[in-house]
């Protein structure tokens, strides 16, 4: 493919995908993910220290909050970082009780906020029943505390263990390196994981891993450069109290969650329009191969 064809194609997929967000209201169906989202982070990690209690993992849902937020910017997460602790320190014992159960019930609400908008992204009209995606949204969710319990082990309860067992077995300490490496990699290829479930999964129609990587990848990108550059902004320019009062943290809060959505969306469409843009190449190359069979 020449340089000025692959450029065509990029801008073609890039006007399709922007196009497709802009007339199906992205904006508002990221302002609906956020605050679904944001919604959902209590009831998820009041969920979690529920799990965490019944299977005996003392002070596992407070790690967990931590490495959530760790990936925020410092002026998003601290308000809300304090708040969710306070959230925690009510002491939780067992799993099945009526608040565990309900947290999970409202968590999967966020699940079914990000359904609606890739359904949306990738052109899909939802036929399966209402009961099967309800479903479908408490296991996410339950599939989504034990992603994030295995995530605290990895990160932090392992060294633990790799001390315990360099104290015991001395020999092993060469490779400790090449363990750590692997725990990190691990832990972070589990959102890589979560958000090809996510696509995968929750709209309606079927992709392959080839139609879904795209997005996800560009997904990923977008959110590091996104949370920088709104880190850095934060850090120089804004001044929310002045304006939001009291609410600041919840705001700025909010506005970071927008964004994420944004982006997250937008992945969905990146995807949807480079499958467009093959079939558009697919019928092409058929009607090519039609004309010449025919004057053949």
């Amino acid at each position: 493919m020449s340089l000025r064809l692959a450029a065509l194609v990029i801008y073609a997929v890039l006007k399709d995908a922007i196009g497709h967000f802009a007339r199906d209201d992205g904006f508002a169906m990221a302002s609906h993910v956020a605050l679904s989202g944001l919604l959902a982070i209590f009831p998820l990690l009041i969920f979690i220290a529920s799990l965490a209690a019944f299977l005996g993992l003392t002070g596992a849902a407070d790690t967990v909050s931590q490495l959530i937020f760790d990936t925020w910017p410092e002026s998003v997460a601290a308000p809300l970082a304090r708040e969710v602790q306070n959230v925690l320190t009510v002491r939780r014992g067992d799993l099945l009780t009526l608040g565990a159960v309900a947290a999970l019930w409202f968590s999967s609400n966020g699940v079914e906020a990000l359904r609606t908008a890739l359904n949306r992204a990738y052109r899909q009209q939802e036929h399966r029943s209402i009961v099967l995606l309800r479903l479908q949204s408490l296991g996410l969710v339950l599939l989504g505390a034990g992603i994030l319990l295995a995530y605290t082990f990895l990160v932090v309860l392992a060294p633990l263990a790799l001390e315990a067992l360099k104290t015991y077995v001395p020999a092993i300490d060469p490779f400790l390196l090449s363990i750590n490496v692997a725990r990190y990699t691990l832990a972070g290829s589990l959102l890589i994981i979560g958000l090809f479930i996510t696509h995968w999964q929750l709209p309606s129609g079927h992709r392959t891993f080839r139609d879904l990587w795209p997005g996800v990848v560009a997904t990923l990108v977008m959110w590091i450069v996104a949370g920088s550059v709104f880190g850095a902004y934060l850090a120089s320019f804004a001044n929310y109290v002045s304006t939001y009062g009291g609410l600041a943290g919840i705001m700025t809060a909010m506005i970071f969650l927008y964004i994420c959505a944004l982006v997250f969306i937008l992945g969905g469409e990146l995807n949807a329009a480079i499958s467009r843009q093959r079939q558009l190449v697919l019928r092409k190359q058929m009607r090519v191969v039609s004309r010449g069979a025919s004057e053949g």
